[in-house]
């Protein structure tokens, strides 16, 4: 069994009169990738700050590979890479220079390192004009190579993909499965755009108004929460009634209905008995995608 990497415990922290997270806990078990997700102001860019010691907690407990964000925040910064939002970069200094700044602060200079980001991100034909004239998306590239300049055993990415065309969301996506894949990095990945991770995390936390609403596999959530699989088929079966084999049926479209079961083990049986009578060119469950999942567990909490 894995070992628990990271352990939040009934985490609360509030801005002035704002309670921003209430009684916050998970764990993280080390070497996955894991997605964070909700709606923004959710809360989880504070708890990536937390979790990084960069601000304290009003109440709880967390643990980051046996350190306590609290006293120990410079140890576990010096393991891990963080990209937020605002990038945290210097707009007057190119992005090479950019690069070697902050592998000198990791104490983790290689030229030879820092030139191949450059090109895995593509950004070498740019490296020496000034960060204040790039782009949305390659200031997001380059906050992704200053991330990884140290090779870091977690790594946490607070909307990772926001600013980049789909061939850079492509291309992270692809970088992070094999960072993972090779060195066995743990990642953390805030988002509120959920589709984009569902091929990339092992576990997911979703969060909504400061609240955990539930955690798990997309396995275990869906067997939690998903009681009625909602099943598209294109065929050529004639359906004049509400029910189809004792199921709610509904017509969508010429040659396309829409079937509800109660469990993915009566998929085989129904399209074996439809196959009897005609043909069936496709069939999609459309309910269990990450994003319909996340709002059927939100409005179970109402």
């Amino acid at each position: 069994m894995k070992s628990s990497y990271i352990e939040v415990r009934d985490i609360d922290k509030s801005y002035s009169t704002q309670n921003v997270l209430k009684e916050v806990s998970f764990s993280i078990e080390k070497g996955s990738i894991v997605g964070l997700l909700g709606p923004n102001g959710s809360g989880k860019t504070t708890l990536v700050r937390l979790m990084n010691g960069v601000i304290l907690p009003d109440r709880g407990m967390m643990r980051v590979n046996g350190y306590d964000p609290v006293t120990d925040g410079n140890a576990i910064r010096r393991h891990s890479g963080v990209v937020t939002e605002g990038a945290g970069l210097y707009h007057e200094m190119s992005g090479i220079d950019n690069l070697r700044f902050f592998a000198k602060l990791y104490n983790y200079n290689d030229e030879q390192r820092i030139r191949g980001l450059l090109k895995q991100y593509g950004l070498a034909d740019a490296q020496d004009k000034k960060v204040g004239s790039y782009s949305t998306g390659m200031k997001k590239r380059l906050a992704l190579a200053k991330a990884l300049l140290h090779q870091p055993e977690i790594l946490f990415l607070d909307e990772p993909t926001n600013g980049l065309d789909p061939e850079g969301i492509k291309q992270v996506i692809s970088d992070l499965k094999a960072m993972n894949q090779t060195s066995g990095t743990t990642i953390i990945l805030c988002s509120h755009v959920l589709h984009q991770l569902e091929s990339l995390c092992h576990s997911y936390i979703f969060i909504n108004n400061g609240i955990i609403l539930d955690t798990g596999t997309k396995a275990e959530l869906e067997k939690k929460h998903i009681k009625k699989i909602q099943l598209r088929l294109t065929t050529g079966l004639s359906i004049e009634q509400e029910r189809y084999q004792g199921y709610p049926v509904q017509r969508l479209g010429p040659g396309e209905i829409l079937v509800e079961l109660p469990s993915t083990d009566l998929i085989s049986v129904l399209l074996r008995q439809i196959l009897q009578e005609t043909w069936v060119h496709t069939a999609e469950i459309i309910n269990n995608d990450l994003e319909s999942l996340y709002f059927h567990v939100k409005g179970e909490q109402r």
